[in-house]
């Protein structure tokens, strides 16, 4: 049979006859989004969210047939309204949290959870990866942090909270205690080469011993270079942070400050003794190591002046700490209260291409605040090199379960155990690696296991759903189904019938079934059967096609805890 046309958002596309809408969007690459559509198992209409309009009608495109000539509304406020509102219902009833409490308040995102199941299964390179993608200075942090994520850990409820500071620093020192020989520095690097600590008496230092020589890690991943070059002024927590992050994204930077070495506030406000500074020293290499060329002695009105940057860079970031009203004025720059004058969406100045972040815009306090603010301002950096819309960083997306009641924590602990909190033997060395693996293993991981993976979470943060707006009081959280190869977590399912249809097709002699009616159905084994029994062939594949997480393998490898 011949193809047929239709029309959507003014593109015509030709489909073969008994295709979809869905299936004519795909072809010419716009994505509508589904989670209760599979290929294999055909549309189910139960989430509503692949909606599209239709001769003044809204209809789900994974069930509608193209039609000739058919006029296709796809990407229109009021379709994108509806598609929300689809979401939102969807969280009516969700019970759990994308991310963990501790993941949330961490201002650099680390993701807290993964690094304590890495600890504690012994994959440290996994671990090192993890801190490293997310820390500028993961051994500084380590020390120095005011753990923020801590106090949100939710295991202080019930006894102490996860020491996952001490962790971060666990991580990052062993990675320099397994790292290999330096290379001999380049003239540049010896040109803004610290200095080295001075012996203590007795010759006992407070660092960790492989940082007494020099060593390498292995650099976190870099993209191609860009050609795009920034200045950044200030070599302290915020500009470090921000060279971090450009360099990684294939951006050149160069790093001016007026002492002779690097680290600002960490080398002139914090004690040898609380940040070694070989364990600073180390640090900084890491980022001269992604390719930061430093400029010592060098600070803006009587060596550097914006205009004369602009003309041999693209951008410019203003570090430098506090600065006064007249040394701003004097640069061409409007000032504020507290600092440069900058949109506080955007990290920019009035002046085109010139950016400022940390002390230099307002009071920061605290170590990881600077730090965040210095990469705030290196994505909007990025944005402006690329050319795209210049904004801070939306927030990621996460359902909250807010406080837990008793039974529920309850729940989560049962999982994970009750060792009581580690505390390190010598605070100087840290922890061993049996306390941090007993301490990463009280962790209750009351983060989703397939946050970054699930279709719920990627499609609100698309269509900005506000997962509150039809939520009353929520249900208890549950956990099913640990015993065999299965975890269901029944507060998470949206009832898209994907693994009662999977489990029809792979022939399983019981499978799951919607059991109930109305509000309260549910997916479930029928005739009081377990999970394992139900999804005997097919578990797997249940698993990795659940749209929510609802539904996950346990891992293999080691007892999950949780």
């Amino acid at each position: 049979m011949s193809a047929l046309t239709l029309t959507i958002d003014g593109h015509e596309v030709s489909v073969a006859p008994g295709q979809t809408v869905l299936d004519a969007s795909r072809q010419i690459g716009l994505e509508i989004p589904t989670l209760c559509f599979l290929e294999k198992c055909g549309p189910l209409t139960s989430c509503q969210v692949c909606l599209v309009k239709i001769n003044g009608k809204l209809v789900p495109s994974c069930a509608t047939p193209a039609q000739p000539g058919m006029v296709v509304e796809s990407e229109t406020d009021e379709v994108h309204e509806a598609r929300r509102t689809a979401l939102e219902l969807l969280f009516s009833d969700h019970v759990g949290d994308c991310l963990a409490p501790c993941h949330r308040l961490c201002p650099l995102g680390l993701e807290i959870p993964a690094m304590l199941r890495q600890v504690r299964t012994g994959q440290m390179e996994a671990a090192s990866a993890t801190v490293r993608d997310a820390l500028p200075l993961p051994s500084v942090l380590g020390r120095l942090c005011h753990h923020p994520c801590e106090q949100g850990c939710r295991r202080g409820a019930w006894d102490n909270p996860a020491g996952i500071r001490e962790l971060e620093r666990f991580v990052a020192d062993q990675a320099w205690a397994s790292a290999a020989p330096e290379a001999p520095a380049s003239s540049a690097a010896a040109a803004f080469d610290p200095v080295q600590p001075e012996p203590k008496p007795g010759g006992a230092s407070s660092a960790s011993p492989q940082y007494l020589g020099r060593a390498e890690l292995g650099s976190p991943e870099k993209k191609p270079a860009t050609g795009k070059s920034v200045v950044i002024i200030g070599a302290g927590p915020a500009g470090l942070a921000a060279a971090h992050y450009l360099l990684r994204r294939g951006h050149t930077c160069t790093i001016a400050d007026r002492h002779e070495a690097a680290g600002g506030s960490l080398r002139t406000q914090v004690e040898a003794k609380a940040l070694p500074r070989e364990i600073l020293d180390a640090e900084i290499r890491q980022i001269e190591r992604l390719g930061a060329q430093f400029k010592p002695g060098a600070s803006l009105g009587p060596d550097l002046t914006l205009d004369g940057l602009m003309r041999g860079c693209d951008a410019v970031l203003i570090a430098t700490g506090e600065i006064s009203k007249a040394d701003g004025e004097a640069m061409g720059l409007e000032m504020a209260p507290g600092g440069i004058k900058t949109d506080p969406g955007t990290c920019q100045t009035a002046r085109p291409g010139v950016f400022a972040a940390g002390r230099a815009v307002k009071p920061v306090h605290q170590l990881v605040r600077a730090m965040a603010e210095g990469q705030a301002a290196a994505i909007c950096i990025h944005q402006f090199l690329r050319g795209q819309p210049v904004r801070r960083p939306d927030r990621p997306f996460s359902s909250l379960m807010g406080r837990l009641e008793k039974e529920e924590l309850k729940t989560f602990v049962h999982a994970a155990g009750s060792l009581p909190d580690a505390k390190p033997c010598d605070v100087c060395a840290g922890l061993t690696a049996g306390q941090a693996a007993a301490e990463a293993s009280r962790c209750l991981h009351c983060d989703c296991r397939s946050s970054g993976q699930c279709a719920l979470q990627h499609y609100a943060q698309v269509y900005g759903a506000d997962p509150g707006r039809f939520r009353q009081a929520r249900r208890l959280f549950e956990q099913q189904g640990r015993i065999g190869g299965l975890i269901f977590e029944p507060g998470k399912c949206i009832r898209c019938g994907i693994c009662v249809k999977l489990s029809e097709l792979a022939g399983e002699p019981f499978g799951l079934a919607f059991i109930g009616r109305g509000f309260d159905m549910r997916v479930g084994p029928p005739l009081n059967r377990s999970f394992d029994e139900a999804l005997s062939k097919s578990a797997e594949e249940c698993a990795k096609d659940c749209p929510t997480g609802a539904l996950v393998l346990r891992p293999t490898s080691s007892p999950d805890p949780g």
